[in-house]
């Protein structure tokens, strides 16, 4: 991919000297840009990543600030070969530059669910990784990716942000990546909390956390994508009512390692699927999650079956994890350890 950078430094500001001239030091932070609605104007192309973020002067009153753009797209174009890329990329800049305090990474809601869950499991690093996006193109009437953007900076050098894994900052909030379920697709306010609640808040003078997520994440990690080239191929598959059996069949004999079903609540399932509790327990795994977004199947799978029941997570989010665990191994039994745990 094509990188293009930018440093954003302003040399005689009030914030970088003070009266005797003598440089006062502040966190480095760099912004890794990706696209998104927060890069976006109506009827125009995307917003470079530099002028994205030069746009907001007033990041450069609390961090040294600089300025990747990684890839510019629609986060509906979002891959699992540019997720590999980024967190390798990732690591490389921490490799070379000791001396960032933070990432602060631009990114479209629409798969910012699975971006962040994926950076969540993967970044085998303390350094805090931000997320942040808008709801409202840039030059829309109280576009809200400014705010977003300034508040992500500053969560990013807050040290209770060392060790909470990915975050995610949205309108004044600050969420877990494990946690992040968007559910509207016009509103400011599209990222709930879920029944845990936020990680935390932001207002003006203060970044306040309320607690800290439980499962294991970045440094507790042990998915190790940074040598892989590709990730295992895995599909969902929405249950329905009335579901065609040869649908099923038709995923169970395409070219995958393992299969995501999005069940009705509970992790029921239609007849046209329920053919999946015959399938022989050598089979690749076959995994069911509940399409309710706060819902949780509470029963275990069927011993001597390919099924794995992902809990709390959704679909999209099974998928993430079942293409890691996959990476790991390939027993059932031990995958479903890793739904357990993570």
């Amino acid at each position: 991919m094509k990188l293009t950078r930018s440093i954003i430094f302003l040399i005689f500001c009030l914030n970088g000297y003070n009266m005797q001239g003598q440089n006062i030091s502040k966190p480095k932070v760099l912004i890794i840009t990706t696209g998104g609605t927060i890069a976006s104007q109506i009827d125009a192309p995307l917003v470079e990543g530099p002028a994205l973020v030069q746009a907001v002067p007033e990041l450069l009153n609390h961090a040294d600030i600089e300025v990747e753009e990684f890839v510019r797209i629609g986060s509906s174009k979002m891959t699992p070969v540019i997720w590999l890329s980024l967190v390798k990329r990732i690591r490389t800049l921490l490799v070379e530059r000791k001396d960032l305090t933070a990432i602060v990474i631009t990114h479209g809601t629409d798969s910012m669910e699975e971006t962040s869950f994926f950076l969540n499991l993967t970044h085998i690093s303390p350094v805090p990784i931000v997320m942040v996006g808008s709801m409202r193109s840039s030059d829309e009437i109280s576009a809200d990716g400014p705010a977003n953007l300034l508040h992500a900076v500053r969560v990013s050098i807050s040290p209770e942000a060392i060790g909470k894994g990915v975050l995610v900052v949205m309108n004044n909030t600050i969420s877990a990546a494990r946690d992040l379920l968007k559910m509207h697709n016009n509103r400011v306010d599209a990222f709930p909390p879920p029944e845990s609640g936020y990680l935390g808040i932001i207002d003006n003078q203060n970044i306040i956390f309320y607690r800290s997520p439980v499962k294991p994440h970045t440094t507790q990690s042990i998915f190790d994508v940074y040598d892989l080239d590709s990730l295992p191929s895995v599909d969902i598959l929405q249950d329905f009512a009335g579901f065609d059996k040869e649908i099923l069949n038709y995923f169970l004999n395409r070219n995958n390692e393992g299969l995501v079903i999005s069940s009705f609540a509970g992790g029921r399932t239609s007849n046209g699927i329920n053919q999946i509790y015959n399938l022989p327990n050598d089979h690749r795994p076959v995994v069911i999650s509940s399409s309710i977004k706060y819902g949780r199947i509470r029963r275990n799978a069927p011993s001597s079956s390919p099924i794995i029941i992902a809990r709390d997570l959704p679909a999209n989010k099974a998928r993430i994890l079942l293409m890691l665990a996959l990476t790991k191994t390939q027993h059932i039994r031990k995958i479903q350890e890793i739904f357990d745990e993570y």
